[in-house]
This record gives structure tokens, C-alpha cells and sequence, in this order.
């Protein structure tokens, strides 16, 4: 008849084993970030402007500035010139990446635009705020990052902009 582990380790008792055991797997644990690979993807050649990711291809989102136009009973509309985006994608969830220098990626919001009279629009009013689509941000390297769309967006134009602010980044969903 054997002992186990107790003729093997006889000066260990079975608590300093389970302790030591857990010890390492936290050991190992804290090293798997420094394990980590480095992004080798695309990179985007302008700094805070998105960009939509096809496979290794990298297309410009529109950049614009957003012009307030105040309405009947309290509504805002938020005007952008021209009717479509010459940023397309056929993906639904589409990837952007971003590489930053002034803009804060966690604070960018994806909204529907309509296309309406040859420009686009977004209407809000207290009773009727805009609802963001769902967003992913996710830090790739220092000051680069990967924003996914959560939620299957139906063919139309979109715009990322920035949290309390006109500066828009659009694209169309085709």
C-alpha cells in the first residue's frame, strides 16, 4: 500500500499543497498579459479619424462637422451635408480602428442618420433623445484601438461622434 502524495511530500501537509498550488496559478497567471502578442494588423494613417476595417484594407470614415438646427417644440436636428457617405461597408457590425492623439475613443457614440431633402439628419428633443447603437472599445496598443458594433445595423447611413460634441465620423451600411 501506498501513501500518495504524503510518502512523496511528507513534510507538506495537504492545506500548504492546495496553498502552493493556487500560489502558482496565480504566478502563472500575472505573466500571461506579458505573454501577450503585439497587434500586426493595418494600421490607420491618420490620427483620430476611425477607420473601417475589411480584412487588411483600411477606409476613412467621412469626417464632418454636424450643424444644429433648432425645431418646433424644443426638437434639435442635427444636419450633415450631402445625402451619402462615401464610406461604405457591406458588414453589419462593422470594425473600425482608431489611432488617437486628441480624440478619446471611450467616449465615441454610434447613431443612425436619415437621409432626407440631399442631406442627412438625426432629430432629438428631451421627449425623444437619441439611443447610441451598442459599441465595443477595446485598447489594441497604446493610444490605438478597436471599436466593433455589438448590434447588427440594417443597411443606411451612421455616424460616430464624439460624446457632447458636433464632430461626426460617417460611414453607410450598404
Amino acid at each position: 500500500m501506498t501513501k500518495g502524495l504524503w510518502v512523496l511530500l511528507p513534510e507538506l501537509r495537504w492545506g500548504e499543497l492546495v496553498m502552493n498550488h493556487r500560489v502558482l496559478v496565480l504566478a502563472l497567471a500575472a505573466t500571461l498579459p506579458l505573454t501577450a502578442q503585439r497587434y500586426d494588423g493595418p494600421r490607420p494613417p491618420t490620427a483620430d479619424l476611425p477607420y473601417l476595417k475589411h480584412a487588411t484594407n483600411l477606409i476613412p470614415t467621412e469626417a464632418s462637422e454636424a450643424k444644429e438646427e433648432k425645431g418646433k417644440k424644443e426638437e434639435i436636428t442635427y444636419i450633415v451635408t450631402g445625402a451619402a457617405s462615401n464610406a461604405r461597408t457591406p458588414l453589419a457590425s462593422p470594425i473600425f480602428l482608431l489611432q488617437t492623439e486628441k480624440l478619446n475613443a471611450q467616449r465615441l457614440q454610434l447613431f443612425k442618420l436619415e437621409s432626407r431633402n440631399g442631406r442627412r439628419e438625426a432629430i432629438t428633443s428631451p421627449k425623444k433623445p437619441m439611443k447610441p447603437f451598442r459599441i465595443e472599445v477595446t485598447k489594441l496598443e497604446d493610444k490605438l484601438y478597436k471599436i466593433e458594433v455589438i448590434d447588427s445595423l440594417p443597411p443606411g447611413e451612421y455616424s460616430l461622434s464624439p460624446d457632447e460634441s458636433n464632430l461626426v465620423f460617417c460611414f453607410a451600411v450598404v
